[in-house]
């Protein structure tokens, strides 16, 4: 199979969807891998070391041109798409329930769309943790720089000070964001309480911990309570393949802190509070209410280097099933790969994503 390696455009976005030695293991398989120029150079890989691994460096036009099987690590935007062809197949991280434009541009164009985000194994999403471990062990970091009085926070230390209690942080959701959010938070010596629907998730925590994390149901009075609180709240819900749920409204925001705030890491999948848009590396936080939120939708693409070897660790069966097999007997012989697929035949194939759009508007 001809496989394709495009750069990502997405601003401030360094990652790439495979290293060389990911791109080793499958030339060595008999697949002819086309990367872009310079798509490597963000993580640390040249062009040089791509050659070296066996793979052609090529142009833009000509490896979409060319590659039936284009992986990516972000979602296409709206410049790439009179590059694909009609029957390609896309494996990359999609989230599409908030995102009309590119759905309705998969479907037209009869993509064969695989999100990493959806693809399952015995209920598990090991496409989606490497890249949810970095962003939950990111967001008390960045929380912590976005409460500095320069930035527009409160002007807290997060970890406190002699005779000074430390910041609060509410953690909203208890999967791979919320658990590896509230053990750095905790390890930072904030104080940290975690809500989460099931009490399977909050036990494995308290264990882990020590008991160190306060731990409570995710459930409207708990939040509504919670959040007056709190000095910062991040947001780690997750529907796989749908859209996240709002739990923090505009009204609840003048329930909040003057200057705390809201890291909403479920923002490629529309944001768990009413007020979240995505940002940018580059300008990654804005005030509503005086509440600050961070809302960056790649959060992870600020360490590429460590984002690449963790997302082609994980990736990299996957994407060797479908050059060997083709994508129609791969998708057939593995589960996994047949969760992940979202958009097959100019049809939205999975039910959580269908379930999230409106029947009106996909008539």
């Amino acid at each position: 199979m001809i496989i394709g390696v495009p750069k990502e455009i997405k601003k401030e976005e360094y990652r790439v969807a495979l290293t060389p030695s990911g791109v080793a293991e499958l030339v060595a398989a008999g697949h002819e891998l086309l990367v872009e120029n310079d798509a490597g150079s963000g993580s640390g890989f040249s062009d040089a070391h791509y050659r070296q691994s066996g793979a052609v460096v090529a142009a833009r036009h000509e490896l979409f041109g060319r590659a039936e099987l284009i992986v990516k690590v972000k979602e296409p935007l709206p410049e790439e798409f009179d590059l694909f062809r009609e029957g390609q197949t896309l494996f990359t991280y999609l989230h599409l329930a908030p995102n009309r434009t590119l759905t309705r541009f998969l479907l037209e164009r009869e993509i064969t769309a695989l999100a990493y985000e959806t693809l399952e194994v015995n209920g598990t999403l090991p496409l989606l943790a490497p890249m949810s471990e970095v962003a939950g062990r990111m967001a008390p970091l960045v929380a912590a720089h976005s409460m500095q009085r320069c930035s527009g926070g409160a002007g807290l230390l997060p970890t406190g000070a002699v005779g000074v209690r430390p910041a609060r942080v509410l953690v909203l959701g208890c999967g791979t964001v919320g658990s590896y959010a509230a053990r750095v938070a905790a390890g930072m010596g904030m104080e940290v309480v975690v809500l989460n629907p099931g009490i399977e998730r909050l036990q494995r925590l308290d264990e882990v911990t020590g008991g160190r994390v306060r731990t409570g149901m995710l459930v409207r009075e708990t939040v509504n309570t919670e959040i007056r609180e709190a000095d910062v709240v991040i947001g780690a819900v997750l529907v796989p393949g749908g859209k996240t749920p709002l739990l923090i409204s505009r009204e609840m925001l003048g329930w909040m802190k003057r200057g705390a705030v809201i890291v909403d890491v479920a923002v490629d999948q529309g944001g768990c509070a009413e007020t979240t848009h995505p940002t940018t590396h580059d300008d990654p936080t804005y005030l509503v209410d005086g509440i600050v939120h961070y809302a960056v939708a790649n959060m992870p693409g600020a360490y590429p280097r460590t984002s690449t070897l963790a997302l082609t660790n994980a990736t990299l069966p996957y994407v060797s099933l479908l050059a060997s097999y083709g994508v129609s007997d791969a998708i057939a012989r593995n589960s996994a790969l047949a969760s992940a697929v979202n958009i097959r035949d100019g049809k939205v194939v999975h039910p959580a994503l269908a379930a999230s759009l409106a029947e009106r508007e996909w008539a």
